[in-house]
């Protein structure tokens, strides 16, 4: 009778966590929130101050981040010692309102990018970073940019290999402008025992994240594609001919977030006038941004932003629910607005 009375309970208690949303903890928070349908938050991975150009020096879609203020050189101070990637890291864990930590300085070549960035991951492994919190959670999981896929495609399989390795949750691809770019990308993010292209090497990834070999193997799919997957693809739009061909992309299986490139659609719908001064035609360009997320709403698929303090509620509110900010006091309030208006 006892026996019989546990099961009962047991089912009932499943029951309800079911009927409430709540099943067991994910190890990739952003999974959790996404299947919650609440918004996600992330930061920039910080960086010792300095004017950064390129892939390293933008946000995802291109929007350029604030460079350093300097002195006159008259009232300017020594400047401080730049800080290790330890610091660094421990300068990222330090901050709690963060759901994922963002970095995308392997945009522009990986070859060149992977030794600092290595160093990053080691500094957050040993600051405990990828040690589990108290819900069985990844406290910072982290999300890369990887370069563009046509040009080389099974390149970008070797290298999407290597991300992995490096225990990271997340893969942004850019400037796609295909379907079958994205499927080839998230072939190379599954093994082949699940139907992907990713060799068997898994690196350190499974001690960063705090689990066997074995277990690892189970859980590195993609998710939504796998229901079970911990891990994320991004997916990002920067050109006309990415948005022409939208529809198709969204219904790719497996895109787990899909983005306007908003800074990177700037500048193709902005012209350079005479006198060397930019011209942005601002409805053409925030048009494409709600072409995005249109196909985002048709096909079920989570929406990101680059978003700021000043845009985050409206951005919100039209149906975006992924967000990255600067690292910084601007980021930092985007957040806290953000988080509040979800009731986060």
């Amino acid at each position: 009778m006892h026996g019989r009375f546990v099961l009962v309970l047991a089912a009932i208690v499943a029951a309800g966590s079911v009927a409430t949303g709540q099943g067991p903890r994910r190890l990739n928070p952003m999974i959790e929130l996404l299947s919650q349908k609440k918004p996600v938050f992330g930061l920039y991975a910080p960086s010792n101050p300095r004017t950064r150009t390129g892939a390293a020096g933008t946000l995802p879609g291109g929007a350029a981040r604030t460079p350093p203020y300097v002195p006159p050189a008259s009232t300017a101070t020594p400047p401080s010692p730049p800080k290790t990637a330890a610091q660094l890291a421990q300068e990222a864990l330090a901050n709690t309102s963060t759901d994922y930590i963002f970095d995308g300085t392997m945009e522009g070549g990986m070859d060149r990018a992977l030794p600092a960035y290595t160093e990053f991951v080691k500094g957050m492994a040993a600051s405990g970073s990828f040690h589990k919190s108290p819900a069985g959670q990844l406290t910072h999981p982290l999300v890369v940019k990887m370069h563009e896929i046509a040009p080389d495609p099974k390149a970008a399989v070797a290298s999407i290999s290597k991300q992995l390795n490096l225990g990271v949750s997340g893969i942004m691809f850019v400037s796609v402008e295909s379907a079958e770019e994205a499927k080839a990308g998230i072939a190379a993010m599954r093994f082949k025992s699940k139907g992907g292209t990713r060799p068997d090497d898994v690196g350190q990834a499974p001690k960063l994240w705090g689990v066997s070999e074995k277990e690892y193997r189970e859980k590195a799919d993609l998710w939504p594609l796998n229901p079970n997957g911990e891990l994320i693809n991004w997916t990002i739009i920067e050109s006309k001919e990415g948005l022409a061909h939208i529809r198709e992309i969204a219904a790719v299986p497996g895109v787990g977030v899909l983005w306007p490139g908003a800074g990177t659609l700037r500048g193709v719908f902005s012209t350079t006038n005479p006198d060397g001064t930019r011209k942005l035609d601002e409805a053409a360009w925030e048009a494409a941004i709600q072409q995005v997320l249109s196909a985002c709403k048709e096909f079920k698929v989570a929406c990101g932003y680059p978003a700021s303090p000043a845009d985050i509620e409206m951005r919100m509110k039209q149906g975006f629910s992924v967000f990255v900010m600067n690292w910084g006091d601007q980021g930092f309030k985007a957040i806290e607005i953000g988080r509040k208006a979800a009731g986060r």
